[in-house]
């Protein structure tokens, strides 16, 4: 691994932003180069919101990420919208396909379709659809340990939400399995 930059994208509320932080975490936790740089629409809940995240063998330039990404997940429809153009050639689509019905329009990406809400919900919590989206990008690039992504998740949540790591943990692999 050289260089893994990533969109994720979703409404407010959907884990978006936590998603990026514990990927930038894990990478600390790893001894890589990272940044993590969000962006909100302008209505917190059900608005879009997205972040860049960059992790890297070498120093970061610029945290912003245009027409380059390496990957982008996608947690609903605005954000496939808006976000598959900017995946470079070659790059990945992880597509929450619970909430898109659409099929990607480039057939030059890498493309795959998740049914994230299902498999949370089957783990009894919606919560974790964004876990379960993490899980399977880190199992196609192991760009970081799902074991880092546990320990920026007890950083994270604090000893008050430490009983949620289980949860988390089995969401994670559910989304590694659904892309195995």
């Amino acid at each position: 691994m050289a260089e893994e930059k990533i969109i994720m994208a979703g409404f407010g509320g959907q884990g978006v932003m936590s998603m990026g932080q514990l990927l930038t975490y894990a990478g600390m936790i790893e001894d890589k180069n990272v940044s993590w740089l969000p962006s909100y629409g302008p209505e917190m809940r059900g608005g879009t919101a997205n972040c860049a995240v960059i992790v890297s063998d070498k120093q970061v330039g610029s945290p912003i990420i245009t027409n380059d990404a390496t990957a982008a997940i996608v947690m609903n429809l605005p954000s496939l919208d808006k976000f598959e153009t900017d995946v470079r050639e070659g790059g990945m689509l992880l597509v929450n396909s619970s909430l898109i019905e659409k099929k990607a329009t480039r057939d030059d990406l890498k493309v795959y379709y998740i049914k994230a809400n299902e498999i949370a919900n089957d783990l009894g919590n919606a919560k974790v659809a964004n876990m379960v989206m993490l899980g399977a990008y880190l199992e196609i690039t192991k760009i970081v340990k799902v074991e880092s992504i546990i320990e920026a998740l007890k950083k994270v949540f604090g000893p008050a939400k430490e009983h949620l790591v289980p949860l988390n943990k089995d969401a994670l692999e559910k989304g590694a399995e659904a892309v195995r």
